[in-house]
């Protein structure tokens, strides 16, 4: 499972990396059949997020956090410029929790529903 990384530069600076979750083909539970898992670490609990604009100004993220969006497309600009949409299905480890962060933007209509869960 492929999920994009919102890294730290040394300069203080934000970065795209992309990464990827193993997934392997396991039993989860009684008359379920086999299913992918992957494992995504988590220090416990979630927040469910529904906002009408999901646009903000350049701020770091305010801890590690995987960011599972649900509904909405968003795109999200790093301090080189670079951007990318991010649409339901799709994840994010927003781990640049220093620095000048990146920039987040509502594309298309709201609302923008997601998950974020801390790492």
């Amino acid at each position: 499972m492929r999920y994009t990384k919102i890294a730290r530069t040394e300069d203080g600076g934000s970065v795209f990396e992309d990464g990827q979750i193993a997934l392997e083909h396991r039993h989860v539970a009684d008359g379920v059949p086999a299913m992918a898992v992957g494992m995504m670490q988590s220090s416990g609990g979630a927040q469910f997020l529904r906002s009408a604009a999901f646009d903000s100004t350049s701020h770091p993220a305010p801890r590690e956090q995987w960011v599972v969006m649900l509904r909405g497309t968003i795109e999200v600009t790093v301090s080189d410029g670079s951007r990318r949409r991010f649409g339901p299905g799709d994840l994010v480890l927003a781990a640049d929790t220093a620095g000048t962060g990146h920039v987040t933007t509502g594309v298309g209509d709201p609302p923008y529903e997601a998950l974020f869960i801390p790492v």
